[in-house]
């Protein structure tokens, strides 16, 4: 059998033993699985069609808990002079680097957090904000307000107005906050356009990094709970609180991932507490059946 030449697609023949067959089903499952996997953090790469040599350098790397510089000045939608801490206050909020000229990638991540925010029950301009800051310094407040008006509508919530935020800014201001955040990105003046990687951060009421997602798709659970953490158990409900200690965010995959041992944990837990509740109920009623007889 091992002597012998087969066709990639050919099956293998019945063995007796079965051992060289399970072996191989294990091997091809464990592969499948490891293929199937995210990317980690590092991997989160620009379009494949670009080539290595633009590539090199661009990324994004994680800096959990490192302050934002709040005092950095951006132009709003409206064209007024802002500071980024005008946005950081009681709520949490989300941060996506991007531009707003982009052909494709950009446009794709904005849309991914949109269907990723419209089944929640949390609403930006409410519950969090949503900032998007440009990383192209020649971009103007009114393309800015083009893509505000755009989103807010798609959006179509009531406070969704005053919670999505599009700024520009400066060559200078752009890059210190991207090197911040971790957002590397680099510009190619054969192509007129940014290379850069996608995916958006989620930042503390007081500026600080606590969660970074990757590629142009967020679960709604992830981007909940990442809210909810965010903000220090002041939004979200005792069932959220119950999920965060089910799942942990893991920061080599950018998202949440289920803590087995504590499903285990809280599994046994329900399990005691339903015997206790079976032998209470259990008891009152042999209890009240007992009174009845004696008093017959």
């Amino acid at each position: 059998m091992f002597g012998s030449r087969h066709s990639p697609w050919e099956p293998l023949q019945y063995d007796a033993t079965m051992k060289y067959r399970r072996k191989s089903c294990w091997t091809l499952t464990a592969l499948a699985l490891l293929l199937s996997l995210p990317l980690p953090a590092a991997a989160q790469m620009p379009n494949s069609e670009t080539p290595p040599e633009k590539r090199e350098g661009v990324g994004i790397d994680q800096n959990l808990n490192a302050a934002l510089p709040l005092e950095l000045e951006f132009v709003d939608e409206q064209g007024r002079a802002v500071q980024l801490q005008e946005y950081f206050n009681d709520k949490p909020v989300i941060l996506a680097m991007v531009y707003y000229d982009c052909p494709m990638l950009c446009t794709l991540v904005l849309n991914g957090l949109l269907r990723g925010l419209s089944p929640l029950k949390f609403s930006a301009g409410q519950e969090f904000d949503i900032v998007a800051v440009s990383i192209d310094p020649d971009e103007t407040a009114e393309l800015a307000k083009a893509k505000k008006d755009e989103y807010t509508a798609l959006y179509d919530r009531e406070p969704g107005a005053r919670g999505w935020h599009f700024l520009t800014g400066s060559e200078e201001n752009i890059r210190r906050l991207a090197e911040a955040v971790g957002f590397n990105y680099r510009y190619d003046s054969e192509t007129d356009l940014y290379i850069h990687a996608s995916g958006v951060m989620v930042a503390t009421p007081d500026g600080r990094l606590s969660r970074y997602f990757y590629g142009i798709e967020y679960p709604p659970r992830d981007l909940r709970l990442a809210l909810v953490e965010s903000a220090d158990g002041k939004i979200g409900s005792p069932v959220d609180q119950l999920l965060l200690y089910c799942f942990s965010y893991d920061p080599s995959l950018g998202k949440y991932t289920m803590v087995v041992m504590n499903v285990m944990r809280l599994g046994g837990i329900l399990t005691i507490l339903a015997v206790a509740a079976f032998i209470i109920i259990s008891y009152l009623r042999d209890r009240r059946r007992g009174d009845a007889e004696a008093t017959a």
